[in-house]
C-alpha cells in the first residue's frame, strides 16, 4: 500500500510540473499575441504590459526548474520519466527565450509609438511569418500536452517556411532602403522585429523536437527533414 501511495504521489508531481509547463506556454503565447498587437495597433499601454509581464515568464521557469531538480533528487527517475524531466527543462528554456523575443517586440513598439514620429514602419512584410510562428507554438504545446508526435514534423516544415519568409522580407526591405534612404531607420526596425519572430519559430521547433525525444527516445535535433519524419512517425 505504501509503494502504491508513493507511485501515485510521484505521478501527481510529474503531472503538476507538466501543468506548469502548459501554463507557462499559455502565458508566452499571450505575450507574443499582445506584443504583435501593440506593434500593429500602436498600443503603447499594451506594449508596457508585455514588458511588465516578462517577470511572470521568468518566475515560472525558475519554479519549474526547481520542481524538476527536486523530483530528480527525491525520485531518481529512469527511462521515460527521466526523458520527460530532461525535455521539460529544455522546453522551459525555449519558452523563456520566446518570452524574451516577445518583450523585444514590445520594446520596439513602445519606442516607435512613444516617440510619436511622423513616419512609422509598416509590418506587412512579416504578417505571414507571424501567423506561422503562432501556429507552430500552439501545435508544439499541444503535442507536449498530448504526448503526441504526429504533428511535430509539420512544425519543422513550417519552420522552413518561416525561414524562407524571413529571407523574402529581408530582400524587400533592402530594396526599400536602396530606393529611398529615408526608409532605412524604419526598415531596420522591421528587420529587428522580423528576426525576433524568426527566432520564436526556431524555439517552437525545438519544443517539437523535445516532444519526439520524450515520447520516442529519439534525438532529432540537427537531422534532415526526412530523418526526422522517419524517427518521429515510423520508428
Amino acid at each position: 500500500m505504501q509503494v502504491e501511495h508513493t507511485f501515485k504521489q510521484y505521478d501527481t508531481e510529474l503531472e503538476s510540473v507538466r501543468a506548469k509547463v502548459l501554463e507557462m506556454g499559455g502565458l508566452v503565447e499571450s505575450q507574443i499575441v499582445n506584443a504583435l498587437d501593440a506593434l500593429v495597433k500602436a498600443d503603447v499601454k499594451l506594449a508596457l504590459e508585455v514588458m511588465d509581464n516578462d517577470h511572470r515568464v521568468n518566475d515560472l521557469e525558475v519554479q519549474i526548474d526547481q520542481d524538476c531538480s527536486h523530483i530528480i533528487a527525491r525520485r531518481q527517475p529512469a527511462a521515460g520519466d527521466l526523458r520527460m524531466i530532461m525535455s521539460i527543462v529544455k522546453t522551459i528554456t525555449d519558452l523563456e527565450r520566446i518570452g524574451d523575443e516577445a518583450t523585444k517586440i514590445a520594446r520596439t513598439a513602445h519606442k516607435i509609438y512613444e516617440e510619436d514620429r511622423m513616419f512609422k514602419p509598416r509590418f506587412n512584410e512579416i504578417k505571414t511569418m507571424v501567423a506561422l510562428v503562432r501556429e507552430m507554438l500552439r501545435t508544439s504545446l499541444d503535442a507536449f500536452a498530448r504526448l503526441d508526435v504526429s504533428k511535430t514534423v509539420e512544425v519543422a516544415r513550417q519552420d522552413e517556411q518561416v525561414d524562407e519568409q524571413f529571407r523574402v522580407a529581408m530582400r524587400q526591405l533592402i530594396t526599400f532602403m536602396l530606393e529611398d534612404p529615408r526608409t532605412i531607420s524604419m526598415s531596420l526596425e522591421v528587420v529587428f522585429v522580423a528576426k525576433a519572430v524568426e527566432r520564436i519559430g526556431d524555439h517552437a521547433k525545438n519544443i517539437a523536437e523535445y516532444v519526439v525525444y520524450m515520447v520516442k527516445g529519439k534525438d532529432v535535433r540537427h537531422v534532415s527533414m526526412q530523418e526526422m519524419e522517419r524517427q518521429a512517425l515510423h520508428s
